[in-house]
């Protein structure tokens, strides 16, 4: 074949490939999302078809068995074991149920399971729904301390909002210690979602309290619960507040968007909520404060004499949390921008833990521990205490080894040198500081948390630090 004609043959392939593909166009405007299911079914005589078990961190990892010598219906039953305090196959029983699929579960108004105990009257320290073990849930709703006899008992969770379960992959969880420090057995049966006309007259309550923050950091609602109607006994839901839906009084103060509660100027204003068309008693008071508008002064000393937790003057050393989970739960932590140059930002601040356990710390070649600090102008003149403090956990570098050592230094309108509210301070600590005195630092070759605390208001850190 000539060139000529082989590049005709090719045009008329393309030209029949172009008028088949044509002709199997097909209209897809009509076409509809597949509905996820709504089976409600975690467990009868086995696991539901696409239902995992996954076992929580830390606890006995082969807890749960499918047997046949135990059941409340059917051919068999979930036996969990407990281990005995001190076990080391792990600290309790505990895990959560995921399915491998969405579920929309919005048409079900209770998760309903049966439970038996080896021991009369042990009490299951949780049980729930909404946990995917993920680590995002949104809607995780529990029930603490429940009572278990060597019978078959049913139990009822109600669900807070089921419209928010339209989407979920967190079916049933648990978590169970020893009692009285031994383990013992229990078993769960017909574990399943259902709507029943016996949960009724939700009491949604927010968490009251006052907190206070900065234009641009996120409001944590807090805790919340509701009390339910079951079958005339009232049974109280600890929930995620993301089944409450929130309104500010003042949106220049403080704006909600999407269920994300944000400061966005100063001032005050109270957020309120509501569960579905319930209103929730109790209200958070969201005080509004000043950020810094200029940035922290620019580290100039060389980079081989620095170790470096956070700048973005040097290379940092890994940090394991900025707030770790101890710390005060009312604290809120966010990463921030001040005029371009990145800084770390806490609200509320009572107490809040910074950990590099993972990566200790050797400062025995430094001289001085270095940090940037910004708080807002206090309603009371000269009120605002910053205390920050380290702490070495010895030779064997784990917690509550031997022998750990800690010492904390306190900052305030009088101290050397002055804590100046509304204004960057600069604070460059001789580390002997941190060793003075017969409760100071026993040694600073393995440094592994700081701790920072104040009078419970809004803290800015930049540039820390060791240094010679």
């Amino acid at each position: 074949m000539t060139p000529r004609g082989f590049h005709r043959a090719i045009a008329a392939c393309a030209a029949l490939a172009a008028a088949w593909l044509g002709g199997c166009e097909r209209d897809t405007s009509n076409l509809k999302p597949v509905p996820l299911s709504t089976e409600p079914t975690v467990f009868t005589d086995a696991l539901a078809e696409g239902v995992d078990y996954q076992a929580f961190m830390n606890s006995k990892y082969d807890a749960i068995t499918v047997v046949t010598n135990e059941k409340y219906s059917g051919t068999s039953s979930l036996r969990v074991t407990v281990p005995a305090a001190g076990d080391p196959t792990g600290w309790f029983a505990g895990g959560a149920f995921t399915s491998s699929d969405w579920r929309d579960l919005s048409g079900y108004n209770a998760l309903v399971f049966y439970a038996k105990s080896s021991r009369n009257g042990a009490l299951l320290n949780v049980a729930g729904l909404g946990n995917d073990n993920t680590g995002t849930s949104q809607y995780e709703a529990s029930c603490t301390n429940l009572v278990m006899s060597t019978e078959w008992k049913r139990f009822v969770i109600p669900i807070p909002l089921p419209s928010k379960l339209s989407q979920e992959r967190g079916l049933f969880y648990f978590a169970e210690g020893a009692e009285n420090n031994e383990g013992y057995e229990f078993f769960f049966d017909d574990v399943m979602f259902a709507n029943l006309a016996s949960v009724s007259n939700p009491r949604p309550v927010l968490e009251t309290k006052t907190i206070s923050g900065f234009a641009g950091a996120t409001v944590d609602p807090g805790n919340a619960k509701t009390t339910f109607s079951v079958g005339g006994v009232d049974q109280v839901v600890d929930h995620m507040p993301g089944y409450f839906s929130y309104a500010s009084s003042d949106p220049n103060v403080v704006k909600v968007t999407n269920g994300v509660i944000k400061l966005v100027g100063e001032g005050e204003a109270t957020v309120t909520a509501t569960l579905g068309t319930v209103a929730a008693t109790g209200v958070i008071t969201v005080k509004g404060t000043a950020a810094p508008t200029t940035a922290a002064p620019t580290p100039t000393l060389p980079a081989s004499d620095v170790i470096s937790l956070f700048s973005n003057a040097y290379t940092n050393v890994t940090v394991d949390t900025w707030w770790a989970e101890w710390s005060h739960n009312y604290s809120t932590f966010t990463e921030f921008k001040v005029a371009g140059d990145d800084v770390k930002a806490y609200s509320n601040l009572t107490y809040a833990g910074i950990e590099f356990t993972s990566h200790l710390v050797n400062a025995n070649a430094m001289t001085h521990f270095h940090m940037d600090v910004w708080v807002p102008v206090p309603a009371v003149p000269n009120s605002q205490v910053f205390k920050v403090k380290l702490v070495d956990f010895g030779e064997d570098g784990q917690y509550q080894g031997a022998p750990d050592s800690e010492r904390e230094l306190t900052y305030w309108y009088q101290s050397t040198p002055p804590l100046t509210a509304g204004e960057w301070v600069s604070l460059d600590i001789p580390l002997e500081d941190f060793m003075n005195g017969p409760s100071g630092l026993f040694d600073r070759a393995h440094l592994a948390q700081l701790i920072v605390s104040g009078t419970g208001n809004t803290l800015f850190l930049d540039n820390v630090y060791f240094h010679k």
